[in-house]
């Protein structure tokens, strides 16, 4: 082993707060290590000041001389003049050149970078987009450390394997900071938790640290319970959960054992679906002969799909498959274009969009909890507003804040706490990781464990599906909703087995076109592409327009609807395109 960084009592701090006090440790040559800790609670700066981005306020830090370093942190710096192309693939001078090369078309591919148009500006692109740019022209060098900050913000499921496959195959050390838990426990060997100013390191990757977590909250005093006792559920599930997630235990088997001896499963189905059935009867939601379009593509063909009480469904698909619409569909947002809907005379239902609501700006935090309802029973659970809002990131102080003055992020959870108080028993969530860490992921996750209603998730988030729900569906874009007892790898699978060998007998049964016909779809398709792309672009720009916006609620409102528009487009666009592909092809 090369020792490649080492940092001997680094401390550093902003104002008065000290987010790193008296730190010292080191980075080998084989190490894939994983950060994890609290928001704002100093991971970001422990990434520069490895890299040297930020130097320490005390300490050293040496790094092996000819070090060969890249480092992709939520500050991307990247000049906006230089095309896409120039900023990922430098040094290939023509495209035959890095197309010829597996590795390098990889991560091109991979990365989705070539969707984003080669020649077009690194300024015209958004804030995610100029990140995966920036985290491509970092893989395509050769490199003996890798300094990731959230490289699985911007990519879906496919594309968060994809980039744990290839820093797999890899030789490369790697340190990222990430709140994916999948990603986390695939790649790290190592996990280091920034807490309280120093650095815990602990050996393998999530489920190690949640392990080890839970045994030192078991040394810890009283007041430390409540983390205690969601660690050890957590280590429950991870010990009793799939094959391939216990199929490699590194930790020591008696030790947790011991740990979760008296800690129940994470939910008991048949308790839930009972309860659930006494709560909401027989029918909840069901579609019959539905048919559903978007634009002039046909999303849903003739389905009857019910949903029965006590059913947790995690529902995936590419993007334009039509999740959101069915989750709509689900909702009563929209209407079938053929067939009906139908909704249990019982259910009290809430939907959990990714547009932002109109919350009320005028009230604090508590205040506008307390606005729904003062208590709430979440399956076994009483709880107050305050409770609620603590377990969702907002402390006793914070609870007191202009909801005006929120983040992005903080209004995000304060929608999902008011969606909770209202006590629905079906639950429709559309991305609800978004803006989570991972503490306040796994206090979702544990209310949902014993949450006694019907459950829908769409989500990129492959953790959360795993271990919310009990089911997984799909939508491949042939109009029916497909089962997938496999789960996310049964999906995986089946899309590259899609994209390997595309299916060409329906197109079979196709009348032909001509020859002008598929010159003109071919020109159409093209035009569509470049009109995705700035649909794509200016959805992004929105989304980070939303985040800069959060304390000016005339301005959130006003970017909000131009966003819900641009995002209705680019299914209408998308709906287009793959109809004319399939035409194409």
């Amino acid at each position: 082993m090369v020792n490649l960084i080492n940092t001997e009592d680094v401390s550093k701090s902003f104002g008065e707060r000290t987010l790193l006090d008296a730190v010292s440790l080191g980075v080998e040559d084989t190490d894939r290590i994983g950060v994890v800790g609290l928001n704002g609670g100093g991971k970001t700066t422990l990434l520069e000041i490895l890299a040297g981005i930020e130097p320490p306020d005390s300490g050293r830090v040496a790094r092996a001389r000819d070090l060969r370093l890249a480092v992709v942190t939520q500050r991307v710096t990247i000049d906006a003049d230089v095309t896409v192309r120039d900023a990922v693939l430098v040094g290939y001078d023509a495209e035959y050149e890095w197309a010829a090369d597996p590795r390098v078309r990889s991560i091109v591919e991979g990365l989705g970078i070539t969707a984003l148009g080669l020649e077009n500006r690194v300024g015209a692109l958004s804030g995610g987009e100029r990140r995966r740019v920036a985290l491509g022209a970092a893989l395509v060098g050769e490199l003996d450390l890798l300094i990731l900050d959230e490289p699985t913000n911007h990519l879906d499921v496919e594309g968060v394997r994809w980039l744990a496959d290839h820093l797999l195959a890899r030789k490369v050390a790697l340190v990222v900071v990430t709140h994916d838990r999948w990603f986390l426990d695939t790649v790290c060997s190592r996990t280091w938790e920034v807490v309280g100013g120093g650095v815990e390191q602990y050996e393998g990757g999530y489920g190690d640290w949640v392990y080890a977590r839970a045994e030192r909250a078991k040394l810890s005093a009283a007041a430390e319970e409540k983390r205690r006792n969601l660690a050890r559920k957590e280590l429950a599930w991870l010990r009793r959960g799939a094959k391939a997630r216990t199929s490699k235990p590194r930790y020591r088997v008696e030790a947790a054992e011991a740990l979760i001896a008296d800690v129940p499963p994470p939910r008991d189905p048949r308790e839930l679906h009972a309860f659930a059935k006494r709560r909401l009867g027989k029918t909840v939601i069901e579609l019959e002969d539905v048919t559903l379009h978007a634009g002039e593509r046909e999303l849903l063909r003739d389905v009857t799909w019910r949903l029965g009480p006590g059913d947790r469904i995690g529902l995936v698909g590419v993007n334009g498959s039509g999740k959101t619409s069915l989750l709509r569909l689900l909702a009563g947002e929209r209407d079938p274009d053929a067939g009906k809907r139908i909704e249990g005379t019982t259910v009290r239902l809430a939907y959990l969009t990714q547009e932002l609501e109109d919350l009320p700006g005028d009230l604090r935090v508590l205040e506008a909890v307390e606005q729904v309802a003062k208590r709430v029973v979440l399956g076994k659970h009483e709880m107050s507003a305050s409770q609620l809002a603590e377990r969702f990131g907002f402390p006793a102080r914070r609870q007191w804040t202009p909801v005006d003055d929120l983040s992005g992020g903080e209004r995000r959870r304060l929608q999902l706490t008011r969606l909770l108080m209202a006590e629905p028993n079906v639950l429709l969530l559309d991305e609800p990781t978004n803006d989570l860490d991972i503490d306040t992921l796994q206090q979702l996750e544990d209310l949902l464990d014993s949450w006694p209603g019907t459950l829908v998730v769409v989500s990129h988030d492959r953790y959360l599906v795993e271990r919310a729900c009990d089911t997984v569906v799909a939508l491949f874009g042939d109009g029916t909703v497909t089962d997938l007892p496999g789960g996310i790898d049964e999906y995986l699978d089946r899309r590259a087995s899609l994209l390997s060998a595309p299916v060409d007998v329906p197109q079979a049964a196709k009348p032909k076109s001509s020859a002008a016909e598929q010159r003109a779809a071919r020109k159409e398709l093209a035009k569509l592409e470049r009109k995705v792309e700035t649909l794509h672009r200016k959805e992004r720009e929105l989304h980070d327009a939303l985040a800069d916006a959060a304390t000016e609620p005339d301005m959130l409102l006003k970017l909000d609807s131009e966003l819900k528009a641009v995002i209705a487009e680019k299914e209408d666009v998308e709906a287009r395109w793959m109809e004319l592909a399939d035409a194409v092809e």
